[in-house]
């Protein structure tokens, strides 16, 4: 299993739409920066949000979870509250081949802020659009700029495909679009 470049990355991108839309070039003047990197791609967080909120008093509960926990805003800058956390998505589709893991990490212009992103790793056969946890850790609400980067994907090429893929085990989240809370299959 190995590391991919940014030669690999725009060849997969451009003949298997890894990543659709594709930025071939990093991007960073003036915004957090996003698109191709020397091994990874910067994705971009888009402008629909789910800010988590006490107001409707309720538990959250990955096993049932109560959309009343959140608070819908879209916009080019969403504040997240202090000690505070949201939902967003990619703008970025991804279709990941058989044989292809991806890892996501925060950016380090987000993390300096007390910032943390948190996205799960891509497994080989997923598809859709990936929700990105965000965490504002510090006592001060915090800027989340819209349709600029927010995490860094690098990506795992295994030796050979994996026997299951999410698609063969219809992963639950697979073809997801927009913002998608909790879910667990009954």
């Amino acid at each position: 299993m190995g590391l991919k470049s940014d030669k690999w990355i725009r060849k997969m991108s451009k003949e298997c739409d890894m990543i659709v839309p594709f930025c071939e070039d990093q991007v960073g003047s003036g915004v957090v920066s996003y698109g191709v990197s020397s091994y990874g791609y910067d994705i971009r967080v888009a402008d629909e949000f789910k800010i988590f909120t006490n107001i409707g008093g309720t538990v959250v509960d990955p096993k049932n979870f109560d959309e009343k926990n959140v608070v819908d805003f879209k916009g080019d800058v969403c504040i997240v509250p202090p000690n505070s956390f949201a939902l967003a998505r990619t703008v970025e589709y991804f279709n990941m081949p058989d044989d292809v893991l991806a890892i996501c990490l925060g950016k380090s212009t987000y993390a300096r802020c007390g910032i943390i992103v948190n996205v799960t790793p891509f497994e080989p056969g997923f598809k859709g659009h990936i929700t990105i946890e965000i965490s504002n850790t510090t006592p001060l609400p915090a800027k989340i700029y819209a349709n600029e980067g927010i995490a860094q994907v690098l990506f795992l090429q295994g030796d050979e495909p994996c026997e299951v893929t999410y698609a063969d085990k219809k992963g639950k989240y697979q073809s997801q679009e927009g913002i998608t809370l909790p879910r667990i299959l009954k």
